[in-house]
């Protein structure tokens, strides 16, 4: 005998969920904040995510690798890669100041796992490297065309960007400011003119 079909729209749980760990982190993330986020029964919760928080919080932050494989696939196809990646950073301005302050979950999970939880700092960490390496080869297939006079290792421009994009989820923080944050991006983007 089959039990009753699931209702659970897994999609928009884990996006529900993924706002309340971006906005708190993982460890003040309670269970009731979730259960309140996601519309969730401690019963259906634990049904659908038999390892808890630990396994919607990994979910969550693979859902935005998601995202990255996407935007990956959007560089693959473009003439310009590198002017994608700089619209991209260049977009970091135009945020609004709820997004400033949330930063990155994937940065941010980095930093908080550090001496928290091994397993979930490896899962953010790999998340940022294949970001490392989307840049690096966008940059590579840009040197080769001739469209970037910077000679500079593909990989080492690549973890350049990547350690832009985690002081920026600090910086914009700090001055939330669109013209300020404008300046600092478009002087650290010349590096990859």
């Amino acid at each position: 005998m089959r039990g009753r079909p699931s209702s659970i729209d897994h999609k928009q749980v884990l996006l529900k969920a993924q706002r309340v760990f971006w906005e708190k982190g993982f460890g003040a993330t309670s269970l009731d904040d979730l259960l309140k986020a996601t519309d969730m029964g401690s019963g259906s919760f634990y049904n659908t995510f038999k390892g808890g928080k630990k396994e919607l919080f990994s979910k969550a932050i693979g859902q935005r690798r998601e995202a990255f494989r996407e935007f990956k696939a959007q560089l693959d196809r473009s003439e310009s890669p590198v002017k994608e990646i700089k619209d991209f950073f260049r977009s970091i301005a135009d945020a609004d100041h709820d997004t400033h302050m949330r930063g990155c979950i994937i940065a941010n999970a980095v930093t908080e796992m550090t001496f928290l939880d091994a397993e979930l700092e490896a899962e953010a960490a790999a998340i940022l490297e294949e970001v490392e390496q989307m840049f690096a080869d966008a940059i590579r297939k840009e040197q080769l065309a001739g469209t970037i006079a910077n000679p500079t290792a593909p990989e080492l421009l690549g973890r350049y960007l990547v350690t832009v994009w985690n002081g920026m989820n600090v910086t914009r923080r700090i001055h939330p400011d669109r013209t300020s944050l404008r300046e600092l991006i478009e002087m650290q983007l010349s590096v990859i003119s």
